[in-house]
């Protein structure tokens, strides 16, 4: 998202500050919250700007509606312009509160239904295929730094805990809890949760903190304590994630897969070996058992298999 135009209305960018500064102090938001946040207001007050809005308390409920159209017509998905929606309510509601507008223009706007995509999922061979694409550089010098071994890791260990591309990166190695095979995840809003590894994740993980991460290391402390580290010895991000995944994706001759995939794949195979709605949430760390509903969706096979075993007609 580009910057805000430079004559955009003082008042505009007063709200917009001020606004930044209330999610950062008072609310504590994350750094990636905050970005996400801080893009929907860009894009909303680009777009005021455009729309002749020079004062932000003139700011009608047409313009919003107006400005909701404009995010439709770019090709947003439903979910993600239900996101923006959710963010102006939240900045149109704290500009109520500080009394810098009489009426809220928020209000007259309706929450979008939300389509409910059925996600890609992986089947188990593709999947196995994906985790056996990371295999050692035959050409590769005696002493070169085996980068296989920390990719194969982060991928079993994306699939085996349905970790974000993100909660790869954010990894610390005091939470990799080995004795009890599981790792402490921390996810949006900064909620914990404990997964299982799954022993192939686990030996995977036991092979790169032993032979790769300690050639990754340097000793100014920038790993800051992360599993995954790159060739410069800082945390992976999940840009560098994707790329990756990416990347052994191409060579397992898979097509349309990125790290959300494997999370997706993650949850479906627990619903199909019979694993309770509830028990996926929690190892998802969805606040919303809606949002995981959506995996009873995708397992056909199964959804087949019970109507013919439990319907007097199946």
């Amino acid at each position: 998202m580009p910057a805000l135009p430079d004559d955009l209305a003082p008042s505009l960018r007063v709200a917009q500050t001020n606004f930044t500064a209330y999610l950062r102090v008072e609310c504590g938001m994350s750094a990636n919250t905050l970005d996400a946040y801080g893009r929907d207001i860009r894009e909303l007050l680009t777009h005021l700007h455009t729309l002749g809005v020079r004062d932000i308390a003139r700011t009608g409920h047409r313009d919003l509606a107006a400005h909701i159209a404009h995010l439709s017509r770019r090709g947003l998905a439903p979910a993600s312009v239900a996101r923006h929606l959710a963010t102006l309510k939240v900045f149109f509601r704290w500009l109520a509160a500080r009394k810098e507008i009489e009426k809220n223009p928020a209000d007259f706007l309706d929450q979008p239904t939300r389509w409910k995509k059925i996600p890609g999922v992986l089947s188990p061979r593709q999947v196995k295929a994906l985790l056996e694409a990371p295999k050692p550089d035959p050409d590769a010098k005696p002493d070169a730094i085996p980068y296989y071994s920390r990719d194969r890791a982060m991928l079993e260990l994306m699939y085996a805990s349905g970790l974000r591309a993100s909660e790869v990166g954010a990894l610390g190695l005091s939470e990799v809890i080995d004795t009890l095979g599981v790792v402490r995840v921390t996810g949006k809003g900064d909620k914990q949760r404990l997964v299982p590894m799954g022993a192939p994740a686990r030996e995977a993980l036991a092979d790169y903190l032993a032979t790769c991460r300690p050639r990754l290391l340097r000793p100014d402390g920038r790993d800051k304590g992360r599993v995954f580290l790159t060739h410069t010895g800082r945390p992976i991000e999940r840009v560098r994630v994707w790329q990756l995944v990416k990347k052994y994706a191409a060579i397992a001759e898979l097509h349309d897969v990125h790290p959300h995939i494997l999370r997706h794949s993650f949850a479906t195979h627990l619903l199909s070996g019979g694993a309770d709605l509830r028990v996926v949430q929690e190892l998802l760390g969805h606040a919303d058992i809606a949002t995981t509903q959506i995996y009873t969706h995708v397992d056909k096979d199964r959804l087949r298999s019970v109507h013919k075993t439990f319907h007097p007609r199946g």
